[in-house]
């Protein structure tokens, strides 16, 4: 389908590191074009800004028209066919996008077919697609969503200081605890650790000065954690850290798969995001969690990232097709 001909779908992915936009052409395999806004969506004490969220979005979606030679109106007069937003939070902070960003996108864009997601669900689309299963969807936090096409069950993604468990912040943090503790001369202390802290951070001393009285704590605290991964050969409070975490992310796992995918087949659990990307030190120990806690399951990598699920659930919306289940917070498609 070439730019011009047919309908299109938006796709939005809003996380902790920015806004990614895809614009998509029903029926095609990749997006048409795509955007990158750097700057995170602001959160306040309303939940996520739908305001700052839509003066990015709307110059993203005519960067991407430019992008795909796309007239500002398609031959059927809708500009776009439908849109999915994927946003970090959109379960427990998102009240303001789903009263807010129906009405908006409508008298801005023409849109009427929208859905508002997690970005658990968004990470579920991407790896599964539409398919019975279950998806672990690390980088910062950790979250497991699972479904049987009937509901949603959901495991931990409370945020690093009530859950999280076996994420990125959750690896960096136990590091750094080790860290501190050789620097104390406590015991469970790791003086490779200790070592690591201080040539990523300086004196070790000083790190609560550092962290502190930041905004980004999480993503500091995750950015200690491939100093963990590198010292798991070779220290063992490193690598007892990560098997720790694997059974902290195989438990979620468990928690929410069903007993059997499509047509009675083993259950597919999906590992996506960046978490994964540390190798074997964890990959290893997690296959032998997976493998305990859910023998009737099978790993898989995942298939697409959150962004390409909500280009999948937009074009589902658009053709009639969406199998995912709706929910209040998780999958929020208005009447």
């Amino acid at each position: 389908m070439t730019a011009g001909a047919g309908r299109y779908v938006l796709g939005v992915d809003s996380g902790g590191s920015g806004l990614r936009v895809a614009l998509g052409a029903i029926g095609a395999r990749k997006p048409v074009a795509t955007a990158v806004c750097a700057e995170p969506v602001r959160t306040g004490p309303a939940g996520i800004d739908a305001g700052h969220l839509l003066e990015q979005l709307l110059p993203a979606v005519r960067e991407l028209r430019e992008q795909a030679g796309e007239q500002e109106r398609s031959a059927d007069g809708a500009p776009l066919a439908a849109v999915a937003i994927g946003a970090a939070g959109m379960g427990t902070l998102g009240d303001q996008l789903r009263a807010e960003l129906p009405a908006a996108l409508e008298s801005t864009l023409g849109v009427r077919l929208l859905a508002l997601a997690a970005d658990g669900v968004t990470a579920y689309a991407g790896a599964v697609g539409q398919r019975p299963g279950a998806v672990v969807a690390g980088g910062t936090g950790m979250i497991a969503l699972g479904t049987d096409l009937t509901s949603w069950r959901r495991a931990d993604g409370w945020g690093h200081l009530l859950g999280d468990n076996g994420g990125g912040a959750w690896i960096g943090r136990a590091g750094l605890d080790a860290a501190m503790r050789a620097h104390d001369g406590r015991r469970g202390g790791s003086a490779a650790l200790l070592a690591r802290l201080e040539a990523v951070f300086g004196p070790a001393s000083d790190l609560p000065g550092l962290l502190y009285p930041r905004t980004d704590r999480p993503a500091l605290l995750a950015s200690f954690a491939p100093e963990v991964a590198a010292c798991a050969d070779d220290d063992p409070v490193a690598a007892c850290i990560l098997r720790d975490a694997a059974g902290h992310i195989a438990e979620a796992a468990a928690a929410v798969c069903p007993q059997r995918g499509a047509d009675g087949e083993p259950c597919e659990v999906a590992l996506t995001g960046g978490l994964f990307r540390m190798g074997d030190p964890l990959l290893v120990p997690l296959r032998e969690e997976l493998a305990q806690q859910l023998p009737q399951a099978r790993p898989v990598a995942g298939s697409g990232d959150p962004l390409a699920g909500a280009l999948r659930i937009a074009e589902a919306l658009a053709t009639g097709d969406l199998r995912l289940p709706t929910h209040p917070t998780l999958l929020y498609v208005p009447a």
